[in-house]
């Protein structure tokens, strides 16, 4: 009766995994370099250049005060020797108001502009999963994976460069 019941169950088994595997065969996938799209779109070139535009006046402001921070700390060790204290003092707490301002006005600003690259680049994966749905649709694909989580895929499975040339076509 064991004898019986194991054999069964090895049969059982063995028909769900010839089963499983057929079902398989049956599918068609595809892997996609998401990373290597986005290097490669024209939209991603434009992004850092439009946000250095955007962010221009704010990032010329900053800078100067860098300068100008490091001038009066450069003036401070080059002079310290022939200034009075009142003029130490007076160039110090110059230095010290400058660093508070720069600090209260570069941090908010790097925040900031990650934060409008990261919208802008949302917008662009967001325009590659656009493209690999029209691909994959397109050409039949059940499955698609992201290629750099594949050990290997075949090369004619590798639908990076249609995504690509389909994501480059949407200004």
């Amino acid at each position: 009766m064991k004898k019986f019941t194991k054999s069964l169950i090895a049969g059982a088994l063995l028909t769900t995994a010839m089963t499983s595997s057929a079902v398989f065969a049956e599918q068609k996938i595809g892997a996609v370099n998401v990373q290597g799209i986005f290097q490669n779109m024209p939209q991603a070139a434009n992004i850092q250049e439009a946000i250095a535009i955007e962010f221009k006046d704010k990032t010329e402001e900053v800078s100067r005060l860098e300068k100008d921070i490091k001038y009066y700390l450069e003036k401070n060790q080059r002079d310290a020797a022939t200034m009075s204290a009142a003029e130490k003092k007076e160039l110090e707490e110059k230095i010290i108001a400058l660093r508070g301002e720069y600090t209260a006005k570069a941090q908010p600003l790097q925040q900031e502009i990650q934060q409008r690259l990261q919208e802008e680049q949302n917008k662009l994966l967001g325009l590659i999963k656009q493209g690999v749905d029209a691909v994959a649709a397109k050409e039949k694909y059940d499955v698609i994976l992201n290629a750099n989580s594949v050990a290997f895929i075949n090369p004619d499975h590798d639908i990076s460069k249609l995504v690509l040339e389909q994501v480059s076509k949407v200004n």
